[in-house]
């Protein structure tokens, strides 16, 4: 398998490390104390055709592939994990489900500004009594004429005070199950539509989450995202994608760490010569390098897969799953090469690990993940008994 870049890729990989370190770098540490959104940054990624990497350039987006959308996601985290989430969620779990299931005209309406960063969208699936079993959605929509009446609230919906357009699912057909949940698109301004407080998080604390209220939200079928009864697979095919970008974002977190790591050893001395010459310090360098590269390849092989419009369950899950555990292990010794530096926000790699814990929980949890990965290996082994 070939997992050589293109002039372009590399090209995209490359804009957004330049934009990374001269654009976000700066305020990193101070948006990460006091949890300020970074809008301008945001705006300045969608001029950079960042935020709607995948889609379409006939509906605004830049028709870039997985593999440079991955690349550029993890030259961000490096830097930001914060604003690499806000950057992951517009691009796969809102601009990929839009242009994937919408209609022409909500094309039009809804995606064209979202991939060209002039609006900002939100994912809502989670709700307070509904975390990993997405099927059990206790937020309704029922019929009203010819329009939907929405009541319910979702929870730990990440740029939930920030956005403008926000896909949420709910039940429109209890005698279904999850057959009968359907999808919508709700615009901020809307009447009965409630934003909770932000939230005071651990890590990407610049990226921020919050809880949402509907009360009798008046909606359209203008406002339906497919067709009746399939939101629970709009979700669930939305996530398998957006489990590449977590990976990515995951994945840029432990190299921005380990990289940290390997600068500080040549800068710091003990026993007379810099760390990295104690042997100590090198099994820990060299294994975090060997759980990068592992990484990466596992992403690069799911983006791929997606790009070839084959299967990529198993191998998104598979690339989430070991991404965000890698970036936590990979953080944690980062901070354990720095010694008592690391543990002090001046020195960066504090921040890493607080940011990479965040990468096991959302858009399916490492146990999850587990889940996901069992039942697609055991369907292929099926198919080939």
């Amino acid at each position: 398998m070939n997992f050589s870049f293109t002039e372009d890729q590399i090209a995209i990989r490359d804009a957004a490390r330049d934009f990374a370190e001269n654009e976000i770098a700066s305020t990193a540490v101070e948006r990460d104390i006091s949890g300020e959104f970074p809008y301008d940054i945001v705006k300045k990624i969608g001029e950079l055709g960042f935020m709607g990497m995948m889609v379409d350039p006939k509906w605004g987006g830049s028709g870039l592939d997985t593999v440079s959308y991955a690349l550029a996601l993890e030259e961000v985290a490096k830097i930001d994990a914060s604003v690499a989430v806000i950057m992951s969620v517009n691009n796969s779990l809102v601009c990929w489900g839009i242009e994937e299931f919408g209609t022409d005209e909500q094309k039009e309406r809804f995606l064209r500004p979202l991939a060209t960063g002039q609006k900002l969208g939100a994912y809502c699936l989670s709700e307070p009594g509904v975390g990993s079993d997405a099927t059990q959605q206790a937020t309704t929509a029922v019929r009203d004429g010819n329009d939907w009446i929405l009541n319910g609230a979702k929870n730990w919906i990440t740029n939930g005070t920030t956005s403008d357009y926000y896909i949420v699912y709910a039940q429109s057909d209890p005698t279904k199950g999850y057959k009968g949940i359907t999808a919508f698109i709700v615009e901020k301004d809307m009447e009965g539509f409630e934003i909770g407080k932000k939230e005071d998080k651990l890590g990407i604390r610049s990226s921020d989450t919050c809880s949402l209220g509907f009360t009798n939200v008046r909606l359209t079928d203008g406002h339906r995202l497919g067709a009746e009864g399939i939101g629970f697979k709009i979700a669930m095919e939305t996530l398998n994608g957006g489990r590449i970008g977590i990976a990515a974002q995951a994945l840029g977190i432990a190299a921005g760490a380990y990289e940290r790591a390997v600068k500080y050893s040549f800068e710091r001395q003990a026993f007379g010569k810099p760390i990295n010459q104690l042997q100590a310090i090198q099994f820990k360098l060299s294994d975090m390098c060997v759980k990068i590269e592992a990484a990466r390849l596992l992403i690069m092989k799911a983006a791929r897969a997606k790009d070839a419009h084959t299967s990529y369950i198993k191998e998104a899950a598979m690339a989430k799953l070991y991404a965000s555990t890698i970036a936590f292990e990979v953080a944690n010794e980062a901070i354990q090469v720095h010694g008592g530096y690391g543990y002090v926000r001046e020195y960066l790699v504090e921040r890493s690990l607080r940011d990479a814990k965040i990468t096991q929980i959302y858009e399916g949890t490492s146990e999850i993940q587990h889940i996901v990965i069992a039942r697609q290996l055991l369907k292929e082994y099926q198919l080939e008994a």
